[in-house]
């Protein structure tokens, strides 16, 4: 793209400044049409050293209200907390919410060039945070957002010129970094590495915009017009449907929920032992993952009274309490439902070496979401293979993804609601939502049995737990958890 980038020529400096004033009067004329519209944008500055990436956003934002945008400078490298998540994880929970703006002054492309710049990112690297990329991209656009990409463009010449002048002064020499210099001295090269990523990252859904950064206010013009018009598209489009796409991962078969027999118990004296040596063991792996870093996630979900606090309060038993993390998922907070779907679970990612354990999870979008209407259809039915990648993210990542469902059939559940609703100690366990659920409960294992069917992948497979008999749920989830960590311990040696 850079390769073939060809200049267009500014206009006269009148005509310039009236084209700037119109565009401007627009961007800002724009900012109650996207909030009513909810439609977040995610606007991306990429470019050369010196090109004025800084002093063009400062113009930019003074068109809109500062209650309406935030500014992300992404250019440091990862910290080491940082490192200890999945690379996107430090720009995905950066993401806008809805109805607002949010300008990065570099984003990911940064990170992956300087790599290949430095040598330290291998070729096969390189492809698996591209295709990471134009994943998250295009889950973004999906799901609502507008994400505008430019990427400020200065010859050898200029550049040189440019950290010349700010090195002169010594107020700006600062400013001057080795990094800059080295990039001037290897423009040719680095030119080859930018021109390779902007084509293998320019997509439909979220283009690259080359920007002639050699004058400022031909260069603001240039982006004005580009937001206004990706602005009013995305308006015009917030009301049409996204394509479903087609399932790519290799799939586990699992069974239908009537299918399962829940007759399986186990008697009081095995449940002691077992419980005593699977605790052992996973108090020793717990130790093991650690010194390993490797992370963990545990997600459960099930019917409700199918025992899940039961089931992980046995897991956390074994665990050091300074290295695992329980999350109660409830209803979504107002700041977490003005992102995407998926963001307040990125935000609890467990760094290496940690456990995150998920009482609910990501899959109420296909469940309560679903049937409850607080999304639409075309929303559940693209979720399916957007969690599939989600969680192909965190197995890439070296995590280990442990799915549980927690099954009991419809007369286990009465027979819990009614003990807890005539037992004191227990009744702050039933609601009244329990009950309306209940009311659902054929239309929910419906629900249910195309999450498992769709969701249950070889990298992130589910697991059932035959909760009739809870002590025979708990024994076979730490079986489960217990092996996974072995097996993960194994591989990482």
């Amino acid at each position: 793209m850079l390769k073939d980038f060809v200049k267009s020529t500014p206009p006269e400096a009148d005509v310039l400044k009236q084209r700037l004033k119109e565009e401007r009067a627009k961007l800002f004329g724009y900012q109650m049409k996207l909030k009513e519209a909810r439609l977040p944008v995610m606007v991306i500055f990429e470019g050369w050293d010196a090109a004025g990436k800084g002093s063009v956003l400062g113009k930019v934002i003074k068109n809109i209200d500062p209650r309406f945008f935030q500014v992300a400078t992404m250019d440091a490298p990862p910290t080491a907390d940082q490192l200890r998540r999945p690379f996107l994880y430090r720009y995905f929970v950066e993401i806008p919410e809805a109805g607002k703006f949010k300008f990065f002054d570099t984003c990911w492309m940064k990170e992956v060039t300087d790599g290949v710049c430095r040598g330290t990112l291998s070729d096969k690297e390189y492809d698996a945070r591209i295709r990471s990329i134009n994943t998250t991209e295009r889950q973004l656009t999906d799901n609502g957002y507008l994400v505008m990409k430019f990427f400020f463009h200065i010859s050898m010449k200029e550049q040189k010129k440019r950290l010349s002048a700010l090195k002169e002064s010594k107020n700006t020499s600062w400013r001057v970094s080795e990094e800059d210099l080295w990039q001037n001295r290897h423009y040719d090269e680095c030119l080859e590495i930018f021109d390779r990523y902007l084509n293998d990252t320019n997509r439909s859904n979220a283009p690259w915009y080359i920007i002639d950064a050699k004058e400022q206010k031909w260069a603001e013009l240039q982006i004005t017009q580009f937001l206004n018009q990706g602005i009013d598209t995305a308006l015009k489009n917030s009301a049409y449907a996204v394509p479903i796409l087609q399932n790519t991962f290799r799939m586990k078969q699992m069974p239908l929920l009537k299918d399962i027999p829940l007759d399986k118990e186990i008697s009081d004296e095995e449940y002691k032992d077992e419980l005593r040596k699977l605790q052992d063991e996973l108090s020793e792996l717990h130790n093991e993952i650690y010194r390993k870093k490797i992370p963990v996630v545990i997600a459960y979900e099930g019917w409700d009274a199918a025992g899940k606090g039961g089931n992980i309060k046995r897991i956390t038993e074994a665990l050091d309490p300074r290295g695992f993390i329980v999350h109660p998922i409830a209803s979504p907070e107002p700041h977490e439902k003005a992102r995407h779907y998926l963001w307040r679970f990125w935000n609890r990612l467990p760094k290496t070496g940690h456990i995150a354990i998920f009482d609910r999870t990501w899959y109420g979008r296909v469940m309560v979401e679903r049937l409850e209407g607080f999304c639409s259809e075309n929303d559940w039915q693209r979720a399916y293979n957007e969690m599939n990648e989600f969680e192909k993210e965190l197995t890439d990542f070296g995590t280990v993804v442990i799915k549980f469902w927690v099954q009991i059939d419809s007369d286990t559940q009465l027979a819990r609601f009614t003990d807890r609703q005539n037992t004191p100690e227990k009744q702050w366990k039933i609601t009244d939502e329990d009950w309306r659920n209940r009311e659902k409960w054929d239309l929910y294992e419906e629900a249910i049995n195309e999450m498992l069917q769709k969701t249950s992948t070889s990298f992130a497979p589910w697991y059932v737990l035959e909760s009739v008999d809870k002590k025979y749920a708990r024994i076979k989830a730490l079986k489960i958890v217990v092996e996974r960590l072995k097996k993960a311990c194994r591989k990482a040696e």
